[in-house]
């Protein structure tokens, strides 16, 4: 039977070169049944003509299904769907949908999305001003760069090496990388025993929860402090104190007894920027001796340095092997990258890489090896300093818009960073606050959500300037000025 060239149809806005799409088009026709074998292809030139586009862009999408034997050429017959080609089980297909009779209030053990975490809109970009925390400026990125990382992980010296299952372990390449170049950074000294690769940040402190805390536990968190760590602790079956913060972070004084677990954000605090200074850092070692508790330190950030350098890790500090330091790169890379690592003795490595493997082993290998040449080709260096200097530029425009406005800053990193942490009048609803400025176009961030829920407060909210052009700055606080004069008490 031949195949009429009518059945096929471009896509608009498919994600891809129209090859590609062509080659979706058979290879997914083929597979679902639709094109059987010895089935007769439309002659490239009649497809061709069909579609709107070049002979040779048809051809060459001939080519590649050939040669993954979705296709087999008959001499100048043409082409014709594969004998062998790849297709799908002849299942039976359902009638109708199923209905879902389970009770799942009932059944579900534990509700975990009754956890708050921040949100926002899957088309942020569409907005004119993203005031968003956590998304990249793809403009800023090196793509080409990664993008050659990429290509040599996957090239034939590495492919054996990168495809392998390494169990429990992570690529060496990158992690000699990582204690040898990025935690001298922050002054720490580590062996390849004492890190361990995580999907992101996040990954990392939900293993120190699960490795550290249990029943008859107390963990330590500030107030405000990462809505994300609040939810994981919220899992477990710990007791869980929120300290409150000053304009310096966490106060070791004002802790609660016998803590079993602290986290905090020392060098840049989430989401005030407060900086912990160096006696207090001492004293909160000082008092995890006395106390015989862990810290677990979130050290986020810390590359953002454009103003003057950031502080030496909480962790750098650390004589008894009392601080478990959590990197990532998802702030300084890019957010879906979810690559992340932790710094600890290697006794809780230990237990943490054992935890680790009973999920997902170890972060996809293809990852682990770009993430290593980008970092080991001096990339990584050359993208945070064009970042640095984009940021620093951008907080200067902020800055001065926000006080041209008339807007208070609440907190604000002496460092860098990429964000403003802000307060509204008292009586302003950030929540509301924010649905009436999303109608405007403009994004910002509530921020109730980083505050212990009984005593959190509605007038405070971030606005982080890592994804919004420089220009549009101005004009996007203004009008969040405006909304505030609006909502505000009158």
């Amino acid at each position: 039977m031949s195949i009429a060239a009518e059945s096929f149809f471009l896509t608009p806005g498919f994600n891809g070169t129209l090859q590609q799409q062509i080659q979706q088009m058979v290879s997914e026709g083929i597979v679902r049944g639709r094109y059987r074998a010895g089935d007769k292809l439309p002659s490239s030139r009649k497809l061709a003509r069909h579609l709107g586009v070049s002979r040779i862009t048809v051809t060459l999408a001939y080519t590649e299904l050939l040669a993954s034997d979705y296709l087999t050429s008959r001499g100048r017959s043409g082409y014709f769907v594969s004998d062998s080609a790849p297709r799908q089980p002849d299942f039976a297909q359902p009638q109708q949908a199923q209905k879902d009779t389970v009770d799942w209030d009932r059944v579900v053990s534990r509700q975990f999305s009754r956890h708050e975490l921040p949100s926002k809109p899957d088309d942020w970009r569409s907005y004119p001003y993203p005031f968003i925390y956590g998304q990249a400026d793809v403009t800023l990125f090196d793509h080409q760069n990664w993008r050659l990382c990429a290509l040599r992980a996957l090239g034939k010296r590495d492919f054996e090496t990168m495809t392998a299952d390494f169990y429990e372990r992570d690529d060496p390449m990158l992690i000699e990388y990582i204690a040898r170049n990025i935690l001298p950074r922050r002054g720490i000294a580590a062996r390849p025993e004492q890190i361990l690769l995580t999907l992101g940040a996040q990954n990392a402190l939900w293993i120190t929860a699960h490795v550290l805390l249990g029943q008859n536990r107390t963990a330590v968190v500030e107030n405000p402090c990462y809505p994300g760590l609040r939810a994981i602790l919220n899992q477990m079956d710990c007791r869980v104190v929120a300290a409150d913060v000053d304009e310096e972070g966490l106060l070791p004084d004002a802790l609660p007894s016998a803590p079993d677990v602290v986290y905090t954000t020392a060098s840049h605090h989430c989401p005030t920027n407060a900086t912990m200074p160096m006696e207090r850092r001492q004293a909160l070692l000082d008092r995890a001796a006395r106390e015989n508790f862990v810290v677990v330190e979130d050290d986020y950030e810390f590359e953002m340095s454009f103003i003057k350098a950031a502080a030496p890790a909480l962790k750098s500090l650390d004589q008894e092997g009392r601080v478990i330091y959590a990197g990532s790169f998802s702030k300084s890379l890019f957010p879906g990258l979810r690559l992340g690592y932790l710094v600890g003795s290697e006794a809780f490595i230990r237990e943490a890489r054992a935890l680790r493997a009973t999920l997902f082993r170890h972060p996809p290998g293809h990852i682990q090896r770009t993430v290593a040449y980008f970092l080991a080709l001096g990339h990584y260096d050359a993208l945070i300093n064009r970042l640095n200097q984009a940021y620093k530029r951008r907080r200067t425009t902020m800055d001065e818009a926000i006080r041209a406005n008339g807007l208070e800053i609440a907190g604000q990193g002496s460092f860098g960073g990429s964000s403003f942490w802000m307060r509204a009048p008292d009586g302003v609803d950030t929540d509301i606050l924010a649905e009436v400025l999303r109608a405007r176009g403009v994004l910002i961030e509530p921020g109730r959500i980083f505050f212990a829920p009984q005593t959190a407060p509605r007038n405070f909210y971030r606005l982080a300037y890592s994804s919004i052009a420089q220009g549009r700055i101005p004009e996007g606080i203004a009008q969040i000025a405006n909304a505030i004069s609006e909502t505000g008490p009158k």
